[in-house]
């Protein structure tokens, strides 16, 4: 039914379908946003005032408010009433002209109401006090010349308290002296692509899906990627002999990114046999090694041949990627080798993050931090499945339980449209062929959703609106 109001309050149209009034004045409510009628910043009535227009109950406006600005549709301020919030919407959408016959009008450029892409943690958790203690007690303990230019390999507190945190942990054979801190893991890759090279290597083998910065950064520094074979079980490690002129691996074997999955037993000793057999190193890149949820975490692939593993990890998904800072725990006969790529003094890494991290860890604060964030983050990933489950039972969430990121298997071929879907939602989602090698054909469609960077006042407003897109 459509009514015009001019009782009393602002004019409001709406297109009311359907038995269900709250429904129908949030669907109503959305396609006037969607459509581009209602812009950004428009106030709209008080729900007093658009309750009396309609004829309902005050409460039936109210709430159908008050679950538009949880979805990100509507803000809501004390003395500013309620408004339509700022969108990824045209301001055309209906009957715009477009640049060519039969394209869809695109959303404009905007920042997205909720923000699903994979990598990044919760920010808002960060232990801002934890922290903040352990960088008093590490400043007030620092010696003198820990303010100079420092060690090309970083501070020895913290690569003592690492090599003992990752023994522990994650099964990482580690020395001291055998850890070079840098910042971030794209450094680490960036100085091991410079040793790679030095050393006459050509050809570093890949995952069929991975980052495609990390494989510009790599080809940047003169290698070939080729990409190793995937099957239902993952990465197909058997395949590197086949592979001529491969003198390194880039692997994620605990946690495939992004598909998620965890490289079987027999494929990571099929990997460390090649290392020993052809001379090949296998750099492992142990991003959320941490975050195993429905069992203990798999051990580092590192633990099965030091000599042959460059194990790389990082605090960026257990902290923060702003804190810069990354570790390598390499072989014995890469360490100067490294060393000499990153140069005399340690140009990159502050001195006093180290030495606060190395307090966080040495004080427990940092397994506390991760405990109670493997459970912050089981939960939200508990919750994904469920909502999928029952808003879109042919949309399969697979992967194993573990990490940031789930990824949502979709129906063949829809994949565009979902992701076009999101963008209209407000909603920032990365498809999985966004992370497929460009030598590998299309065979997989889905979502990559990352369910660790809402923060806690955003996730139900985000997972509403994801399942809204899906199929």
């Amino acid at each position: 039914m459509a009514n015009d109001w001019a009782t009393f309050g602002a004019d409001l149209h709406l297109e009311l379908r359907g038995s269900k009034l709250r429904t129908g004045l949030m669907d109503a409510l959305r396609e006037a946003v969607r459509s581009g009628r209602l812009e950004a910043g428009v106030r709209l009535p008080s729900s007093r005032s658009l309750a009396a227009d309609l004829g309902v109950a005050r409460n039936t406006v109210a709430d159908a408010y008050a679950e538009l600005v949880a979805e990100g549709w509507l803000t809501a301020r004390q003395g500013s009433g309620t408004r339509v919030a700022s969108r990824a919407v045209p301001r055309r959408a209906i009957g715009a002209t477009t640049s060519r016959p039969g394209a869809a009008a695109r959303p404009t450029t905007a920042r997205p109401t909720y923000d699903l892409k994979p990598g990044v943690p919760d920010l808002a958790s960060f232990p801002r006090a934890e922290w903040l203690k352990a960088y008093r007690r590490a400043l007030t303990a620092a010696p003198n010349e820990a303010f100079g230019y420092g060690d090309p390999r970083g501070r020895i507190e913290l690569r003592t308290v690492l090599a003992e945190y990752l023994a522990r942990a994650r099964g990482v054979h580690a020395r001291p002296e055998r850890i070079v801190i840098c910042s971030g893991f794209v450094h680490g890759l960036m100085l091991m692509g410079q040793v790679l090279r030095a050393r006459r290597v050509r050809e570093m083998a890949v995952e069929s899906y991975g980052l495609d910065a990390h494989w510009g950064l790599a080809a940047r520094s003169g290698l070939r990627l080729p990409a190793l074979p995937l099957d239902e079980r993952g990465t197909r490690t058997q395949e590197l002999g086949a592979m001529k002129g491969v003198g390194a691996v880039l692997m994620t074997a605990a946690h495939q990114f992004p598909l998620g999955g965890a490289l079987p037993p027999d494929r990571r000793a099929a990997a460390i046999d090649w290392a020993r057999a052809s001379g090949g190193l296998v750099l492992e890149d142990d991003y959320d090694g941490e975050f195993r949820y429905d069992r203990q975490p798999v051990g580092a692939l590192q633990g099965l041949d030091p000599e042959r593993v460059v194990y790389l990890g990082t605090s960026s998904k257990s902290l923060a990627p702003g804190l810069r800072l990354a570790w390598m725990v390499l072989p014995e006969g890469l360490v100067d080798e490294v060393v000499a790529a990153k140069g005399h003094v340690d140009w990159t890494s502050s001195s006093l993050e180290q030495l606060t991290f190395a307090e966080f860890l040495r004080s427990g604060a940092y397994d506390r931090h991760v405990r109670a964030m493997r459970l912050r983050y089981r939960r939200r990933r508990d919750e994904l499945v469920e909502a999928v489950a029952a808003h879109s039972p042919q949309t399969r969430v697979s992967g194993i339980a573990a990490g940031l990121h789930a990824v949502l298997e979709l129906p063949p071929g829809s994949e565009p449209e979902v992701l076009r879907s999101a963008a209209w939602q407000g909603l920032a989602l990365l498809g999985i062929n966004r992370f497929r090698h460009p030598d590998v054909p299309r065979t997989l469609d889905g979502l990559v959703v990352g369910y660790g960077t809402p923060p806690d006042s955003g996730w139900a407003g985000a997972l509403r609106a994801l399942c809204r897109v899906l199929p």
